[in-house]
């Protein structure tokens, strides 16, 4: 019965909060799409600096070794963009010289391309590792009490909702339909119920490392937004739409810090 409750209860948060996220942002905030990276920006690091970064140094392991994984996280999450970008740049062909005067043009729009294509994996790597935590951490607390598992499983469905609407994002990004975004980031959420189950069979093995799995997807999320998103708010703009840029940055930040907040007092 707790192993069903468990799986009911990482389904519903994993996949349900991927769902809810992607009806904000293809239904009603759709139309404010470079809006939506300064959202993005902000929720990513608001996620990583105010949920997961605090939750993981709250534990008894040592900062020294999580500074160490951070620090591996952001240079492992470089290379997997690199390779993004490599296997990117072999499927689509190289810079053309067709004329002497063209090539700087086309170096230029090709890593014009190279920008917005990347950071795809990365957030759902990401993504799969603090889903796996996530359920983790609802299968200990199904497996403590029900009631305590259905308000962990409802918090963690609330608190990602902000941070998927900021995949989604990333994820349109490097393609344009919003279809295998949605089924991607899905399947990133779903390994949630992979934790939970993972969780029910090895909860007090698994739970020592779980400070470790918080670090790692920080570090994949500080990633994204720091190399990939912001950069593509760092142009010249009228005043208008950078006051517009830093009020959506801090409506991320805002949004997720809140919810987290509430999901703390739970």
């Amino acid at each position: 019965m707790t192993l069903i409750a468990i799986l009911i209860g990482t389904l519903v948060a994993g996949i349900g909060s991927v769902w809810l996220a992607a009806v904000l942002s293809f239904g009603v905030l759709a139309r404010y799409t470079q809006h939506m990276l300064s959202l993005a920006a902000g929720a990513l690091l608001a996620t990583a600096f105010m949920h997961l970064l605090p939750e993981a140094f709250e534990s008894q392991a040592g900062p020294q070794a999580l500074f160490a994984v951070l620090l591996a996280g952001l240079v492992f999450f470089f290379l997997l963009d690199k390779a993004e970008l490599w296997h990117h740049g072999h499927e689509h062909g190289f810079v053309q010289q067709d004329e002497p005067g063209h090539a700087h043009e086309h170096a230029h729009g090709h890593a014009h391309d190279h920008d917005v294509k990347s950071g795809g994996w990365t957030v759902l790597a990401g993504d799969s590792v603090h889903a796996f935590g996530d359920g983790i951490l609802i299968a200990s607390a199904f497996m403590a009490d029900m009631r305590l598992g259905v308000v962990a499983s409802l918090a963690v469905l609330v608190h990602e909702v902000p941070h998927h609407m900021g995949d989604l994002v990333v994820l349109r990004q490097t393609s344009n339909n919003r279809r295998i975004a949605l089924v991607k980031v899905s399947l990133a959420g779903a390994v949630t119920a992979l934790g939970g189950i993972i969780g029910y069979a090895l909860v007090d093995q698994l739970y020592a490392y779980l400070p470790f799995f918080l670090i790692m997807a920080s570090s994949s999320f500080i990633y994204v937004a720091l190399a990939d998103l912001i950069p593509q708010l760092q142009k010249r703009v009228t005043a208008k739409e950078t006051a517009a840029q830093i009020a959506w940055l801090l409506l991320g930040i805002g949004l997720v810090t809140l919810i987290s907040g509430l999901a703390h007092h739970q």
